[in-house]
């Protein structure tokens, strides 16, 4: 597994980026109503959902329902202006959602993911550069020490610098047994969703000064995991105590460190292997609320702590659970 070089970066042309931007956003069940009260039981669609599959890792643009990251619902107010973020696994899910909300926030945003979902990237690059920030795409494969200390390296470089540095990036493969999970897919988990965060931070700490603010993507699979999630059920756990462990140790340094655990979430983590094609049919069901939750409504959570605002706030877990039992 080779790592990725400058060279590798691929130039976006802004006219395709654009037209699939706006498919993107256009593609969203219907834009969101702003401001006053809703129902959060029918905000977004509900199951059962159309049995579908994708090979890993999957993309966003060929979910039905496409996910909404917010293209179209979020608004800015300046909360992140001139700050500079590295997020991984920036192209779907949680991690383009905090893209996009940073962007319009003010922040300039380096997104990290795998070479196959350039399309995606492609549009959350857009999206970004469309809300007059820089974007900095860096394809590449995290389970390689040597890329994780490139990627600091080439998003310190192309944003002028680095303090907020989000590790979303994460492996899930559904296995009903213990007896099934392959030593490689084990060590694939493993690398994705522990020892990347570990090899990424350990690089940017160097570059980030007080006031900066390092946050983990954990899981209600660090409270209450699943069967069939065995692999990546622990290293969620993980997650959760090295976001506590770290907050305890950057503390004097004025670096704050936080986590986020969803619940159901529709990405394309569920539908490349993160769940069976029968769950998928009703992934959310089971919520109180009645449905999967949206990438977008994670997203105000990811500025929070990130903002000024949240200045106390460090070594905390921040729940969107549906109802689940969340903290």
């Amino acid at each position: 597994m080779g790592h990725t070089t400058r060279r590798h970066l691929m130039t976006v042309a802004t006219a395709s980026a654009a037209t699939a931007a706006a498919a993107a956003a256009g593609a969203q069940s219907e834009a969101q109503p702003q401001g006053g009260k809703q129902d959060p039981r029918e905000k977004y669609p509900k199951p059962p959902f159309p049995k579908q599959s994708q090979p890993f890792p999957g993309l966003a643009g060929r979910m039905t329902p496409r996910p909404d990251h917010g293209e179209t619902s979020y608004v800015g107010s300046g909360r992140l202006k001139g700050r500079k973020a590295l997020i991984t696994g920036g192209d779907s899910g949680m991690g383009r959602a905090a893209a996009i909300a940073f962007a319009r926030e003010g922040a300039d945003v380096a997104i990290n993911y795998l070479p196959v979902e350039e399309p995606d990237a492609r549009e959350v690059v857009e999206l970004i550069r469309r809300a007059g920030r820089t974007a900095v795409p860096i394809p590449g494969d995290l389970r390689s020490a040597a890329f994780c200390r490139s990627l600091v390296e080439q998003a310190v470089s192309g944003l002028g610098g680095l303090d907020i540095v989000v590790c979303n990036a994460g492996h899930q493969k559904s296995t009903p047994s213990i007896l099934e999970i392959s030593d490689e897919d084990f060590d694939w988990t493993m690398k994705t969703n522990i020892y990347a965060p570990f090899w990424i931070i350990k690089a940017a700490l160097p570059h980030l000064q007080p006031g900066s603010a390092i946050i983990g993507t954990t899981s209600e699979q660090a409270y209450d995991p699943a069967p069939d999630l065995y692999d990546y059920a622990q290293t969620k756990a993980a997650t959760m105590n090295y976001v506590k462990s770290l907050a305890k140790q950057l503390g004097s340094k004025g670096i704050r460190v936080n986590g986020v655990a969803p619940g159901p979430i529709w990405t394309p983590l569920q539908i490349s292997g993160g769940a069976s094609e029968g769950k998928v049919v009703t992934f959310g069901a089971t919520a109180p609320l009645g449905r999967p939750g949206q990438p977008a409504e994670l997203a105000g959570i990811y500025v929070r702590l990130a903002e000024e605002d949240g200045s106390y706030t460090t070594g905390n877990i921040y729940g969107a659970g549906g109802g689940q039992g969340q903290p």
